[in-house]
């Protein structure tokens, strides 16, 4: 079993800042400042929070057991990886947005200034333990556990 984030949308104010420092994280400069202003392309968070009336949670990657996103591919840009995380390669992406199209959460997102799909890594790319969205989160909406 591995870790995943979780919502509870119980506590979830939709403040989107899970948004912002994923953005960050996922940034050249990890710097929230330049992020936004300077950076060109400008970064993309990995979640995305969704809102209804009363009720918002933080929506990102499932990383699921079978994910169809790897399924439909093309070009092997997704896989699972040993832990059992869905990565995607985006050196070997070409933008034809499959995988957008069959995940049932919406989790992949275009990334349309680079032609290419951002998804949400855990933040195993930038070394983090905890995902950034998680950490940061005001009201811990967001958990990261193993269920």
């Amino acid at each position: 079993m591995m870790k995943r984030v979780y919502a509870k949308e119980e506590v979830c104010i939709g403040c989107r800042l899970c948004e912002v420092y994923c953005a960050v994280e996922h940034s050249l400069s990890r710097d929230i400042i330049r992020a936004y202003k300077y950076e060109q392309p400008k970064p993309e968070p990995r979640v995305t929070v969704e809102e209804k009336e009363h009720i918002s949670f933080a929506l990102q990657c499932r990383h699921c057991d079978e994910p169809l996103c790897v399924e439909a591919c093309i070009t092997g840009a997704m896989m699972k990886d040993e832990s059992g995380r869905v990565i995607h390669r985006e050196e070997k992406c070409i933008g034809c947005w499959t995988c957008v199209l069959v995940c049932p959460y919406g989790a992949p997102r275009r990334d349309l200034s680079r032609g290419k799909v951002v998804k949400c890594d855990l933040c195993q790319s930038t070394g983090r333990e905890i995902p950034a969205c998680v950490e940061m989160c005001p009201n811990r909406a967001l958990v990261f556990e193993e269920r």
